[in-house]
């Protein structure tokens, strides 16, 4: 069977709207399913797959008076039946309407298709913070501009503007990769002379390179990358994340940083980029506990805290109760002479103290892990000396078993 694009909505509520994307796909020589994930009234128009198909494989139940509640399970309920279409090669794409209940019920299962599949919400709250709906995945959000409550020429002209968005992208998939070994990284403003230089090494060696934004959701989206097979090693040289997860910050990396990446035993090389600051956004949304520690202003939406000792020491400890399940190589790679730009003589956040207890916290949590080796090196991280280290454990670690690990 070949396959379609699936329009999904509540089609008790917004069943006219969604026959019109349909037909504004139909008419650009899309095939086109109509989904119904509605919970309250019947369709107003006939879907092509009801509510009791998208709920049959799953624990929606009948038993959901509660609206809430009843968005929550059939969110769950769409998620394991469009994965199972998409892994039957039925799904082309997938394009969503609706509210706020509508937005969170469709993109949560938007969010578990692989990255790369076209994805389109027409939203109501697509104009304010869509990280809730979006995380680390790469779909499209359209501001309905109009309540997604009946056909106008607003609404028709953004839900035809958004179906036609999808059809072009089904239409015109990106050209074939040039199949180049693909490797991930992470990097911050603090390690980008690091991070350059390695991507630049990693090029020369016939590397496709992908850069993350080491703020929370750039370690989660390049584990996603990882997960689904379109990376296949990774530079982990930005691990700030974690700061903030231990902390407090904004930039958490959430509780699953590093599982993907030591669960699919690829070549693994980590450091401890910019592990020496906690992030927040402007001085005033500083918590009021943090507000006599070592501040520092990066710019007008962001200031940065400098992590102490015993920080630091939780830190190494929460990173090593993850890097002590590795079953396969990793190599940890140490700056002793600094973590960011912040961390050198004369800067502000230049703290030997605070970062030997990281380092020994860490040597103590993984000497009983034959996999995980540690190298401490004497250099800052944004040493060229130190980022040539990096690619070297790396090429050995992508060369294994031939390779010896380097010294």
């Amino acid at each position: 069977m070949a396959s379609a694009v699936y329009a999904v909505g509540t089609m008790d509520t917004k069943g006219e709207e969604l026959a019109y994307v349909k037909e504004c796909l139909r008419s650009a020589g899309i095939r086109v399913k109509m989904v119904d994930v509605g919970t309250q009234l019947p369709p107003t128009v006939t879907p092509d797959v009801t509510r009791a198909q998208v709920a049959e494989n799953s624990d929606f139940g009948s038993d959901h008076d509660d609206r809430g509640r009843a968005v929550a399970a059939m969110g769950r309920a769409l998620e394991v039946f469009l994965t199972a279409e998409f892994a039957a090669g039925r799904v082309s794409g997938v394009i969503g309407i609706g509210g706020s209940g509508g937005t969170s019920l469709v993109t949560a299962a938007m969010r578990a298709l692989p990255i790369g599949l076209p994805k389109v919400m027409v939203s109501t709250v697509a104009s304010g913070n869509t990280a809730p709906y979006v995380d680390c995945s790469d779909i499209t959000m359209m501001y309905s501009v109009v309540d997604v409550a009946g056909l106008n020429v607003v609404s028709r002209r953004i839900l035809a503007n958004a179906a036609h968005a999808v059809a072009g992208m089904v239409q015109y998939p990106a050209p074939a990769s040039d199949q180049r070994p693909t490797v991930g990284m992470t990097m911050f403003g603090v390690t980008t002379p690091c991070v350059t230089d390695v991507r630049q090494r990693m090029e020369q060696r016939g590397f496709d390179c992908h850069v993350f934004h080491a703020t929370g959701t750039g370690g989660r989206a390049m584990e996603r990358l990882v997960d689904n097979g379109m990376i296949r090693g990774v530079l982990d040289v930005t691990t700030t994340e974690v700061a903030d997860e231990v902390v407090g910050g904004v930039f958490a990396a959430g509780p699953k940083r590093f599982d993907t990446l030591i669960g699919k035993g690829i070549p693994y090389v980590v450091s401890l980029g910019a592990v020496d600051m906690v992030n927040f956004g402007a001085m005033e949304t500083v918590p009021a506990e943090f507000r006599d520690r070592r501040l520092h202003v990066h710019n007008d939406q962001v200031t940065l805290m400098r992590t102490t000792a015993e920080e630091n020491r939780e830190i190494a400890r929460w990173m090593g109760a993850k890097f002590r399940r590795a079953t396969a190589p990793l190599v940890l790679v140490i700056p002793e002479g600094g973590l960011s730009m912040l961390d050198a003589p004369g800067m502000p956040f230049h703290d030997p103290e605070a970062n030997a207890a990281l380092f020994d916290e860490l040597q103590k949590q993984l000497q009983s892990n034959e996999n995980c080796r540690i190298v401490r090196l004497p250099h800052h991280i944004n040493d060229v000396d130190f980022s040539a280290k990096l690619v070297e454990h790396y090429d050995c670690l992508d060369a294994m078993p031939k390779c010896h690990a380097a010294g």
